[in-house]
């Protein structure tokens, strides 16, 4: 079994890579066909390509966004299940900045085409990973909330 912080940056590697250092191999070749199939489908290593290249439009051209839609839930609970596999206690709603972070990645996915800040376009990758900081603020200042009043 892999600790936290290993099966976190495992997932973020590749979905169902710590499942698979967890022994969950049915469950880890399922997150990764699931990952592969949705990539393709999505056109994604396209997009992440164009992105990088600072080629926004062309990522935006090239992105199906019907499939590219389901990953962020898919990635982000393949990163739950990870950690809450994972040696060490799971503290008690640890998994609400996983689940808010991928409302706000799906989110910054559904605007990623349109939404300027400034007069910069991110694009399908790099308004996505913006998005994802407010919510895994807001999942954990949600989660410490819970805790502070200690709702079961």
């Amino acid at each position: 079994m892999t600790d936290k912080l290993e099966a976190i940056l495992w997932s973020i590697a590749l979905p169902g890579f710590a499942q698979l250092l967890n022994r969950k191999f049915l469950k880890g070749i399922v997150f990764i066909f699931l990952e592969f199939f949705i990539n393709i489908n999505s056109h994604f290593n396209m997009a992440i390509l164009y992105s990088f290249q600072g080629n926004i439009r062309e990522a935006i051209e090239a992105t199906n966004y019907q499939w590219l839609m389901f990953y962020p839930c898919l990635y982000m609970f393949s990163m739950w299940d990870a950690y809450k596999d994972a040696k060490g206690g799971t503290p008690p709603y640890s998994y609400l900045p996983f689940v808010f972070g991928a409302y706000f990645v799906t989110i910054g996915l559904m605007y990623s085409s349109s939404l300027k800040l400034g007069p910069i376009l991110f694009g399908p990758v790099w308004l996505p990973i913006l998005f994802l900081f407010p919510g895994l603020l807001i999942g954990n200042f949600i989660k410490y909330m819970l805790m502070r009043m200690k709702v079961q």
